[in-house]
């Protein structure tokens, strides 16, 4: 297969000329566009972002940036843009990164670069890698971040903190004074958003801290967490997901601890399995799908001719309840 080395050999110009022509860099002479644009077709160098560029002077390509790892809201965020943006004529290339330090974001932006995307989406955990993507990015493409980000940045997401304020607040409205919190990882920021909406509305609500236990996100994570939790004095515990509180009520039925009648639970996602645990779970859900297609919106809005100021915009997440929960 022809590269842009060969290109370039063969139109007798340098490879930065090729990447100017297939980009549609209207500095360049009509001379040399023709001698690369020959040589494209000679070599039939046609990756899909080059033909597109080629025929139209820009392609429809928007990246998409993940964090690799297997996590219900981080793979049914990027899902929801995926299919949102495919829907709409975008063709989307992924770059999954490996480390959620940011480190090695300025590959995946080279990777994407490569592709001549029109835009970027981030869906990140930490505040360090939208901070690597706005830097390696360096506002030649926009980008947009799933959830909330730091000023300056584009953000779609869905109120993490409400969320938790929904869970914390049914369970004060049916009675329950003592409410724990299983958490999820500190350096997450989805997970320090619901830990605040926690700590805010028993603040609001006049009561007191309940313990708090610091899980993975994992069923593992949220078994080992009875041990800390049983005896603490809570009657109730919002967990962070519902792979957490999946892994609390396994553990709480083998101690004999009823569900909802001793403690009650409450989990967030709505993962399609929550309306299927014993009991089945009360939890937060989110509308990843509208999620998707607000980032799409957002993008498109970007790269209109004008486009508005960036801003946050948040959706609100809605309380699912089942068995799980129960008046004191």
């Amino acid at each position: 297969m022809a590269t842009i080395f060969d290109v370039a050999r063969s139109a007798r110009v340098s490879h930065q000329t090729v990447s100017r022509v297939l980009k549609g860099d209207p500095t360049v002479g009509a001379a040399l566009r023709e001698r690369v644009e020959v040589a494209v077709a000679e070599l039939r160098y046609r990756p899909s972002a080059a033909a597109r560029a080629l025929a139209s002077r820009r392609t429809r390509t928007l990246g998409l940036i993940t964090v690799g790892q297997p996590f219900f809201g981080p793979s049914s965020t990027a899902h929801g843009f995926n299919a949102a943006a495919r829907a709409a004529g975008w063709d989307v290339t992924i770059e999954a990164l490996e480390r959620p330090d940011g480190t090695d974001v300025p590959e995946a932006v080279a990777a994407l670069r490569s592709r001549d995307v029109q835009a970027v989406v981030v869906v990140a955990p930490t505040p360090e890698v939208s901070a690597a993507v706005d830097a390696a990015l360096d506002h030649d493409v926009p980008f947009v971040m799933a959830g909330r980000v730091e000023e300056g940045l584009s953000g779609v997401g869905i109120d993490q903190g409400a969320g938790a304020a929904l869970a914390v607040g049914h369970l004060v409205g049916l009675g329950h004074r003592g409410i724990a919190h299983l958490a999820g990882p500190a350096e997450w920021r989805d997970a320090r958003d619901r830990e605040r909406g926690w700590r805010d509305a028993l603040q609001a609500a006049g009561l007191p801290e309940g313990p708090l236990v610091r899980g993975d996100w994992s069923a593992g994570s949220g078994s080992a967490a009875a041990e800390a939790l049983h005896g603490c004095g809570a009657t109730a515990v919002f967990c962070a997901n519902d792979q957490m509180a999946l892994g609390l009520l396994h553990a709480l039925h083998l101690r004999g601890v009823r569900v909802p009648e001793d403690v009650s639970v409450v989990g967030f996602d709505d993962i399609p399995e929550a309306a299927y645990f014993t009991p089945a779970l009360t939890t937060v859900r989110q509308d990843f799908d509208a999620l998707g297609r607000g980032l799409l919106a957002r993008v498109e809005q970007l790269l209109a001719p004008d486009p508005e100021a960036a801003a946050d915009s948040l959706a609100a997440p809605l309380l699912v309840v089942r068995a799980s929960t129960a008046a004191r």
